[in-house]
């Protein structure tokens, strides 16, 4: 069992840049690949970015790629999501996930079994 708390979300105006943390507790962190989504209010969560277990591979939503940086320091039992030249269209609550296991690709969403509480991100025009 493994525990996430996100944290760094705000109001930023359009251009801007955010870095999104998440914490984790319980189980050894180097043991799950982690991923970060987002929810608008009215739409569906999707996909925003992911990274392996050891931090060798990564993958972005086309939406964010070159824009967001997604990594991970497993000695500090954490995962961020640096975001640069925010749009309104990012304007979300952000979760951070966890998938068990040390896949050298990155997770699909079935396999995400932890998630945090979220953090709120809105992006002004």
């Amino acid at each position: 069992q493994v525990q996430l708390v996100e944290s760094g979300g705000g109001l930023v105006q359009a251009g801007g840049s955010l870095r999104l943390s998440c914490v984790a507790s319980g189980r050894t962190f180097s043991g799950y690949g982690m991923g970060w989504f987002r929810q608008a209010p009215g739409k569906e969560r999707e996909f925003v970015a992911a990274v392996t277990w050891n931090g060798v591979s990564t993958y972005y939503a086309d939406s964010v790629k070159g824009r967001f940086t997604i990594s991970r320091d497993n000695a500090k039992n954490t995962v961020y999501l640096q975001m640069n030249s925010l749009k309104p269209g990012d304007t979300a609550v952000y979760y951070c996930a966890a998938a068990p296991g040390y896949s050298d690709y990155v997770p699909y969403f079935e396999e995400y079994d932890y998630w945090g509480q979220g953090t709120q991100v809105i992006v002004s025009s």
